[in-house]
């Protein structure tokens, strides 16, 4: 029995009896899904992959399928509950049955799914786009722009053929008040895979003529409910959290709130909610100004009044009031006579003494003149007299060393050249000794 070799058959046969035999049982299992396909006859085929959590290695994979009895009844109720298509990427617990082919190898059949464990996944996925815009400190910067006193232009994002978008137009176009506005749309994919990018765009045209425009609107309408991952990306939040105008949302869905929602600086359920959100935004403009109104026709009347009676009243002081002001300008003339008078008076005194000073200070003057002039005279004779050619005359002489006068004979040495000047001529002689 050892010796004899199985065909690759038999011993796909004995897997198969074993798989059966040791897992008979339906068993929940987390995956993430990959590859989904749905083929002609609605039978759903796919993978179901487990990743490394910090270097998004693959550390398992299995072949999945749905029958297409089941796979009817689980997508519709899998996309009611969680709001997202049945896709490739999502996290999901699903129940299995453990199954081996012989032809087809191991697989798992999905029999059941738990919607509310994907919700929880979502909902990470969520909080985690929300940390890392607020780490960036852009999470509030669009609920933090002030809406325009009249919000009437106003740049729509959604889809031309959406009915939401017509909603929205026939809800502005005919509202109670009369208010004209002035929507502009800027097509855009509201559903699928291109959501993102497309609104993206839109953006960049609004951008780019952002003064023509008071706010801008996303509204969807009409969509599957199913189609909302497209709103739920960072790439899109971000864009939406750094725009330059007030965004308002309502992309028709009532359960749960996206990330685009939690970032716009309004967000209403649905495209005649943000309508009537406009409308009413602009009825309180209009009911503020009708206020002001009414408070300049009551108050200006008033004011008149005031105002007429202080004039009046300014009336009535004016005589007084100029008859007290003469009186004052009167008193302060007079003053001012009194004290130029005195100064004149007091001037001509000052200078009546200075005249009569005059010819006692030049007789003074005069007297100085000739005590100094005999003074410097004595002085002069004084230096006469101590002139060094008077000196020589006398039979003095001068003893010079290199230019020097010498006044002390111990300064002399030996040998040492001396001039001596008389009082006519001069020689030069040496010194022999001390």
């Amino acid at each position: 029995m050892e010796n004899k070799p199985l065909s690759l058959l038999e011993l796909n046969s004995l897997v198969r009896r074993s798989i059966t035999s040791c897992l008979p049982d339906e068993y929940w299992v987390q995956a993430e899904l990959s590859d989904v396909r749905v083929n002609y006859s609605g039978h759903c085929y796919l993978e179901f992959v487990q990743k490394d959590a910090t270097g998004n290695a693959l550390l398992a994979k299995a072949r999945g399928i749905i029958w297409a009895n089941v796979f009817t009844r689980l997508r519709s109720y899998f996309e009611r509950e969680t709001g997202q298509a049945f896709v490739s990427g999502l996290k999901v617990l699903v129940k299995v049955t453990v199954d081996f082919h012989e032809l087809y190898g191991y697989s798992l059949t999905v029999v059941n799914i738990d919607p509310t464990y994907t919700l929880g996944d979502m909902v990470r996925r969520r909080k985690e786009i929300l940390r890392q815009l607020d780490e960036e400190g852009i999470l509030t910067l669009n609920k933090e722009l002030e809406l325009p006193v009249l919000t009437q232009r106003i740049a729509v994002i959604s889809s031309a053929t959406a009915a939401g978008y017509g909603d929205f137009c026939n809800q502005l176009l005919h509202n109670s008040f009369g208010f004209v506005f002035y929507p502009r749309l800027f097509q855009a994919i509201m559903q699928g895979e291109q959501v993102e990018q497309s609104i993206i765009q839109a953006l960049d045209r609004i951008n780019a003529t952002r003064d023509n425009w008071d706010v801008v609107v996303i509204i969807r309408g009409g969509g599957a409910t199913s189609d909302l991952s497209g709103f739920d990306t960072y790439d899109l939040a971000a864009n939406c959290a750094q725009f330059p105008l007030p965004i308002i949302t309502g992309i028709g869905h009532e359960r749960d709130d996206t990330v685009l929602d939690m970032i716009s600086h309004t967000r209403v359920k649905t495209p005649t909610a943000a309508a009537e959100f406009l409308i009413n935004h602009v009825r309180q403009t209009a009911q503020e100004l009708e206020t002001y109104e009414e408070v300049i026709y009551q108050e200006v009347p008033r004011l008149l009044q005031q105002e007429k009676q202080r004039l009046d009243s300014f009336v009535t002081r004016i005589p007084g009031q100029v008859q007290m002001r003469l009186q004052r300008e009167n008193f302060r003339q007079e003053k001012f006579q009194n004290r130029m008078k005195t100064a004149w008076q007091s001037r001509l005194l000052q200078e009546n003494y200075r005249l009569q000073l005059m010819p006692r200070l030049l007789s003074a003057l005069q007297n100085r003149v000739q005590r100094e002039t005999h003074r410097l005279e004595l002085l002069a004779q004084r230096v006469d007299s101590a002139s060094p050619e008077k000196l020589l005359k006398k039979g003095y002489s001068l003893t010079l060393l290199d230019g020097k006068v010498v006044t002390d004979a111990s300064l002399l040495k030996p040998g040492d050249e001396v001039e001596t000047r008389l009082a006519k001529g001069k020689f030069r002689s040496k010194v022999i000794n001390k």
